[in-house]
Order: C-alpha cells, then sequence, then structure tokens
C-alpha cells in the first residue's frame, strides 16, 4: 500500500471550557446557580465573595460607600442599566463572546442539557409564606411530637412509629397491616404471632387516626375523606357526605343527582350541603409538610412601572457579588516566574473565567427580559388579556442571539411583574387567527377561557363547543379541540364535572 501526503481544507467547532461553562452557567436556576458558586468558592481559594470583607466597625462603616439601593434599572426605551451584579473582572474576548452569544454550541453536546421547563407561579404569595411556614416540621415529626405527650406501653408506641413511619408524604399507609405485621415478624415466626402483630397495629392505626391532621393513617380516598367528616359536627348533612364518601364517590363526581338521591334518600338541599361539605374536605392530609421548600421562587428579574415606562433591573438577591482574593493574586506575583509557573496559576484563571462567565450570564438574562417588556408591554399594563404572539426567534433576531440560547436563558428563570411572578417562558406563545386578520396570543385565549368559565351559570356549564363559539364572537377563531387543550391545561374540569348539584 502506498503512502501519500494529502492537505485537506475543514471547518469544525472546538468549545473552549471557558465556553462551556458559560452555556452550563447560563442554563442553570439560581438554585442552582447558588450551588455552583457555593461549590467554586470551597474548591478554588483565589475566589471570595465581597461579603467576606464587609465594613464592621461603626467608624469606618461611616466612611464606607453606600450599596446600591436597587431602584436604578433598564429603561424600556433602550438606556443603559446600572443594575448589572457588582462582579469583577474583565470582559470577555471578542471570539468567545461572540460565539457563546450566537448559540455556535451545538444543543446536544456532551453534558449540557436542557432544563425542564416548569409551570409558571401564580404570584401567590401568601400561600407560598404559608406552605414555607408548614415545611419547618415535616409530617413524621408533626406526629411524634403529638405522640410524645401520651401514655403508651412500649409495645403501643413501638407500633406507632412503624406506622408513622410507613406513611406516604401524602398521609396515607400503602402497605396493609397484614403485610407490615408479617415484616416485623420475620420468616420464622408462626401465624399467631403475626396476627398478634396484626392485632396491635389495628388498635395504633385506630389511635393514629385521630392525631393532627384529621384524615392522616387513612389507606384509600374514601376513607380519608370519612375520617375527616366524623370529626366534624354531626348534623344530617355530614351523615350524608359520609354515606356518599363510603360508596357513591363516582357519582358525586359525575354529578349525578338523581342516583344520588336514590342512594342517599337525601333531598336536593341535603345533597347540596353534603356537597359543599366533602369540596371543603383535604384528600392529602400530609401535603402541606412537603414540598414547599421547592414551590417558593425568586425571581431573577423584577419590572416596574416609572411613569408611563416599565423599568426592568437584575434582582439584587441572586447576583452573587465574587472577587479575586487579591492577597492570593499579589503573592502569586511577586513569585519567582510570575503567575504562570506557580501552580495555583490555573487556579486563578479559572477563577477569572468564572466571573466573567457569571457577569454575562446575568448581562444576557437582562438584555433578553428587556425585549420581552418591549414586546408585551401590553400585558404589563392591562394584564394576560393583553398578552402578543411572541415565539423565541423574534427575540433571538432582534438581540442578535442564538435561539438556543434565548430558550437557555427563558427556562427556569423567572419575572416578578406588577401581576405576579412567571417564568420567562410565560411570555411566548403561539397565535391564532382572528377576523380581523391579525393574531391573539394562545396566553390571551387561555384568559379569556378562565374568564368565561368564571362567569358561566354552574348549573349550566359551558361546554367546549359553546366556548368555541364564545371566543368566535369575540373575533378568535378557535377550534372544539384547541379550546379543550387550553381547558385542561389549566386544570379546568370538563362541563359536566363542573355542573353544581
Amino acid at each position: 500500500m502506498k503512502q501519500t501526503l494529502q492537505v485537506r481544507l475543514s471547518q469544525h467547532l472546538a468549545l473552549t471550557p471557558q465556553l462551556q461553562q458559560s452555556i452550563r452557567l447560563l442554563q442553570l436556576s439560581t438554585l442552582e446557580l447558588h450551588q455552583e458558586v457555593e461549590q467554586m468558592l470551597a474548591s478554588n481559594p483565589l475566589l471570595e465573595t465581597e461579603e467576606e470583607f464587609t465594613v464592621s466597625t461603626p467608624e469606618l462603616a461611616a466612611n464606607a460607600p453606600a450599596e446600591s439601593s436597587g431602584d436604578s434599572g433598564v429603561d424600556t426605551d433602550g438606556g443603559s442599566s446600572s443594575e448589572a451584579p457588582e462582579l469583577s473582572g474583565d470582559d470577555f474576548g471578542g471570539t468567545e463572546r461572540e460565539d457563546w452569544e450566537n448559540g455556535t454550541e451545538r444543543d446536544d453536546f456532551d453534558g449540557i442539557r436542557e432544563l425542564p421547563s416548569n409551570s409558571p407561579a401564580s404570584g401567590d404569595d401568601d400561600g407560598e409564606r404559608e406552605s414555607q411556614e408548614s415545611a419547618e416540621t415535616t409530617l413524621a415529626e408533626h406526629l411524634a411530637q403529638q405522640l410524645a405527650g401520651m401514655s403508651l406501653s412500649p409495645e403501643d408506641r413501638a407500633a406507632m412509629h412503624v406506622l408513622i413511619e410507613s406513611l406516604n408524604e401524602d398521609g396515607y399507609l400503602e402497605d396493609s397491616l397484614e403485610e407490615l405485621a408479617a415484616a416485623l415478624a420475620g420468616d420464622d415466626a408462626d401465624e399467631e404471632a403475626r396476627e398478634d402483630l396484626a392485632d396491635r397495629l389495628r388498635i395504633a392505626l385506630r389511635l393514629l387516626q385521630s392525631l393532627d391532621p384529621a384524615g392522616i393513617g387513612a389507606r384509600n380516598l374514601s376513607e380519608c375523606l370519612t375520617l375527616q367528616l366524623r370529626a366534624g359536627i354531626a348534623c344530617p348533612a355530614q351523615a350524608t357526605a359520609i354515606h356518599i364518601c363510603n360508596g357513591h364517590l363516582e357519582l358525586l363526581a359525575r354529578r349525578d343527582v338523581r342516583r344520588l338521591m336514590a342512594e342517599t334518600g337525601a333531598d336536593e338541599v341535603l345533597l347540596r350541603e353534603a356537597q359543599l361539605m366533602i369540596t371543603q374536605l383535604e384528600p392529602k392530609p400530609g401535603r402541606r409538610f412537603t414540598g414547599a421548600a421547592a414551590a417558593a421562587i425568586v425571581p431573577d428579574v423584577i419590572v416596574r412601572k416609572s411613569g408611563r415606562e416599565f423599568r426592568v433591573m437584575l434582582n439584587p438577591e441572586v447576583a452573587p457579588k465574587l472577587r479575586i482574593n487579591e492577597l492570593y493574586a499579589n503573592a502569586l506575583r511577586a513569585t519567582r516566574g510570575g503567575i504562570s509557573n506557580s501552580p495555583l496559576g490555573g487556579q486563578l484563571q479559572e477563577a477569572r473565567w468564572f466571573i466573567k462567565n457569571i457577569q454575562q450570564r446575568f448581562d444576557t438574562i437582562l438584555r433578553v427580559s428587556q425585549a420581552i417588556v418591549e414586546r408585551q408591554r401590553g400585558f404589563f399594563t392591562h394584564g394576560e388579556l393583553a398578552m402578543k404572539p411572541l415565539v423565541l426567534r423574534e427575540i433571538a433576531d432582534e438581540l442578535g442571539l442564538h435561539e438556543s440560547t434565548i430558550s437557555r436563558v427563558t427556562t427556569a428563570k423567572y419575572m416578578a411583574t406588577p401581576w405576579g411572578t412567571f417564568e420567562l417562558k410565560y411570555f411566548f406563545g403561539s397565535g391564532l387567527s382572528t377576523e380581523a386578520g391579525g393574531e391573539a396570543s394562545s396566553t390571551a385565549v387561555r384568559a379569556l377561557i378562565k374568564q368565561f368559565v368564571a362567569a358561566e351559570d354552574t348549573k349550566k356549564p359551558l361546554s367546549d363547543s359553546a366556548l368555541a363559539a364564545m371566543l368566535e364572537e369575540q373575533g378568535i377563531q378557535c377550534a372544539r379541540r384547541t379550546v379543550a387543550k387550553y381547558r385542561e391545561a389549566m386544570k379546568i374540569a370538563p362541563a359536566n364535572l363542573r355542573k353544581a348539584l
């Protein structure tokens, strides 16, 4: 085989470590970013936070420069911003910045993944505060506190702990008492020993079900609702509600009034009272003790109205203030051979890269947020009914960025607005044709559907076809199947399940 030399000209994309880090930091949520910063601070001694050297004495504090009040920002008319995070470090090099912003990176690059999009936050601050307070104590701890004040034998107390540990996060007992008894007794135990254990667990379960919250320790929804009803004041409506929960929940879900009256012997008025009692119950008693911390959302961007304009600013609470440790850096410069020959030279460069990439992340989030506010000015003025159709490509073209970069910026990043806190992806949506020849945002159409349902007669709820006809009267052409899709996305029940008894 003859060997020859050939010259070939080709192009390929090489991602530098700095560029890879830029892409990864951009797609992180606020919580994940703070975790990344903590890891970097722990591993790199040349990186530090500005808070580590805050002024502590009154004399020095009087001479220290005041921190920004957070009121300055970016006007939607294109003015400059002073709300960028106070980070040290030089700007990106031209080639690296251009590659990063224009998305020349591949979406399927190893180690880079797209984070799943979360649903938009409702902006219910009161609900978030209540959930956070409940989450301070777990369900098991709450039950153990009640158990501590009871006079029980060691065997009964142990049985109670077994049941508490067997509850799922909703407060239900998923395993049967026989299965728990068999697992505790072991393979060598005889049938009598297992029965004794099962009897002790039955007694413990009755005690557990008497604790707070009501409905705890139930084995199914019917038992959970019944336990809560029995904890209330006895009345005819309560007896009817218990009867329904014990065997006719399916009829109640279908709003089958005639069969419910036949099965319970109650009249329509009593059924309506029983239904009201049931709808006020908690189907998941353990819910308020779980998952509350994850529900808390800290906005990355804040939008405030200033006269007729809207000002867009970064939330100073989420922007980490980082800098190079000058003590170590000066020591490196003073060493023989300079920084390049020092073992810590690589960490100094890593710290500089990290600061630059953090700065670039927030700069891009701010630019994208400002462009969104410009395009969706109607929403910020009048609410979701004034939302316009918007796609990622429009923002990408306006800012000269790649569409994949806009996708990363708008995922798991949140904006606080006068109407609540929303994920940046919330402001993007397809358009539906109107009779005037324009387009209506799918978000605005959802808001209209929600408005129609809220104002409907509960005795004659609107069907999907009726909703489509009402949208057409507003000049919006929307098929019945599209209405059904939007309704289901908003978790609105179909007409037959919204019908009042």
